[in-house]
């Protein structure tokens, strides 16, 4: 089974799935062995690529655990990204980072496992047809912006069309996923889109890259009366300011005008927005569409991934990948922005 590890590809010689060993047991024990005092409680949060438990703890509030996958991230790749909700922490900027141990440490081992604790925290879903709580997260990805652009990431993946693109592509052509009969069709879409995203790239030659949470959606955003807050920055890179602003964006060109506008307009009290990166939101769409069924292949061997995602990997997905794969060739010839949008 092959596990994606920052940027390469590994191959892990045993046949268990990584959770086959985390049962109830073994998480209790994991948490009281860094001096928690476990209640019993125990209560799977909704994830895929981890596995998040909420866990009562006697006489104190409860805690989130999140177990990492094992052969995904490297140590120092997951200290640098608690290293990062930490620093936003410490400006106020509401990112729920990992707790730190008496012995000064965010990222535990037990048994086989690497685990961290974190505050539980509530909220209601961001609503992204809601233009002051988009104003509100215009201001909140300014602030990260901000602190993102003060020093670059040293072990956390990077994000460009190899990354992104190719890397996955290949995984899937290598690993035989893609139907016999559209192999060819497939392989065709596949590289004619990445030549296109790599050029509009390179038309931007001094694209600036900061530190971003990565996938910043609506599910990643808690709600409540003190306003927005991250809580999960698994999947934080390095890659242009917009990455972390496209996923915010819903509906045809006038809805999603409105909307920018009203995010950039409470995101540049924080940081400077570069314009010219409006033209990479279909090429950036386009690469999570690729890395998407490529991270299903990847844990396609996890039990949970069959039971959650029972319509990957049959005749109609793939052909239905390949149409919408064409469909963003279309987008990308005719791209929704251009270098003439103005501030407004």
């Amino acid at each position: 089974m092959r596990y994606f590890i920052g940027q390469r590809f590994t191959v892990n010689e045993n046949k268990e799935t990584p959770y086959a060993h985390l049962d109830p047991n073994m998480i209790l024990n994991a948490i009281e062995s860094v001096g928690y005092l476990c209640s019993g409680s125990l209560f799977a949060l909704n994830s895929y690529e981890n596995r998040v438990y909420q866990i009562g703890i006697e006489d104190e509030k409860p805690l989130i655990a999140k177990f990492y996958r094992p052969y995904r991230w490297t140590d120092e790749a997951i200290l640098e990204e608690h290293r990062f909700a930490q620093e936003l922490a410490n400006q106020e900027i509401p990112v729920v980072a990992p707790l730190i141990s008496p012995t000064g440490t965010s990222l535990h081992q037990f048994n086989e496992f690497r685990f961290a604790l974190f505050p539980r925290k509530g909220g209601r879903t961001l609503e992204l047809d809601n233009l002051d709580q988009l104003e509100w997260m215009g201001r909140f990805l300014g602030r990260i912006h901000a602190m993102g652009s003060c020093r670059p990431f040293q072990y956390r993946t990077r994000l460009d069309v190899e990354t992104h693109g190719y890397k996955p592509y290949r995984f899937l052509m290598d690993n035989h996923f893609i139907p016999a009969e559209l192999k060819s069709n497939f392989s065709h879409a596949v590289e004619n889109l990445l030549e296109t995203i790599t050029k509009r790239f390179q038309s931007l030659n001094d694209l600036r890259y900061i530190r971003l949470h990565g996938d910043c959606h609506a599910g990643n955003v808690l709600w409540n009366d003190a306003g927005p807050q991250i809580v999960d920055l698994d999947d934080c890179l390095m890659g242009p300011a917009v990455q972390d602003i496209w996923m915010l964006l819903s509906g045809d060109k006038s809805h999603v005008e409105v909307q920018l506008n009203y995010i950039m307009k409470g995101y540049q009290e924080f940081f400077d927005f570069d314009y010219r990166e409006l033209r990479l939101v279909e090429s950036l769409r386009t690469l999570r569409m690729i890395r998407y069924s490529a991270w299903l292949a990847e844990r396609w061997n996890d039990p949970a991934f069959p039971l959650s995602f029972p319509w990957f990997n049959t005749p109609g997905y793939w052909q239905r990948h390949l149409q919408d794969l064409r469909e963003q060739m279309m987008l990308l010839n005719d791209e929704e922005f251009d270098e003439d949008w103005s501030e407004e």
